[in-house]
């Protein structure tokens, strides 16, 4: 039997979380969220091996190592510090854009685990030549299905760097900027190569299109 493919509306997605995160199912927060950022790494390592006998390599030519992981303040964010822990562990070797962190202790966790790995932390980015330079992949954790409106400081001139940068780009269940309905309908957001998508695609999954998107779902966990 063809297995039929669910798209999730904005809505939809923060009721399935809270159902999730309900007495009935029982999963937490940072449960989702470490399942969600090792479902990140796992599809980067997959897609983008780092090891030199790779069959495709990054622009050092020893595979796709170097990874500049840009997570925004929400939960995406915390996904992307999670990612990051993982992926040293796979072999890369990580760099973290954090330019508005949260509060929130299980965040201030995240960050306390990817120093005890000696995962850097850099406080802005230049160019996007001395990104395309410095880095093999780009891993955008800034905006999840929650985002709405324009993008708004410091992030729009994060964003604005990343769209002119060659080096390939992963997103997080929603590529940053873009409706999670619509797509990237003003072209304000980012364009990547991948797309993971978390425990259901959403709705603007329908917009990544082109013959060299790559798309994954994480979220094998999730109950019929």
């Amino acid at each position: 039997m063809k297995q039929v493919t669910r798209f999730l509306g904005q809505r939809e997605a923060q009721l399935f979380d809270e159902k999730l995160m309900s007495s009935t199912h029982g999963f937490s927060i940072d449960q989702l969220m470490e399942l969600a950022g090792l479902s990140v790494a796992a599809a980067i390592g997959k897609q983008y091996p780092s090891g030199v006998n790779a069959p495709e390599t990054g622009r050092n030519g020893g595979g796709f190592k170097r990874v500049l992981i840009v997570a925004g303040p929400g939960n995406n964010g915390g996904d992307a510090l999670v990612a990051a822990r993982h992926l040293v562990h796979f072999g890369y070797s990580p760099s973290i854009l954090y330019p508005k962190r949260s509060s929130k202790p299980l965040f201030q966790g995240l960050v306390t685990q990817c120093e005890q790995l000696k995962i850097p932390f850099i406080e802005q980015i230049q160019d996007a030549s001395t990104v395309d330079t410095a880095y093999d992949l780009i891993l955008d954790g800034i905006f999840g299905f929650s985002f709405s409106g324009s993008i708004r400081p410091p992030f729009d001139d994060v964003v604005g760097t990343l769209q002119q940068c060659q080096t390939p780009i992963i997103s997080i269940d929603i590529p940053s900027g873009w409706h999670v309905e619509k797509g990237n309908e003003d072209g304000v957001g980012l364009e990547p190569q991948m797309l993971v998508s978390l425990t259901a695609p959403k709705l603007c999954v329908k917009f990544f299109t082109g013959p060299d998107k790559v798309h994954f779902v994480g979220g094998r966990f999730v109950p019929k």
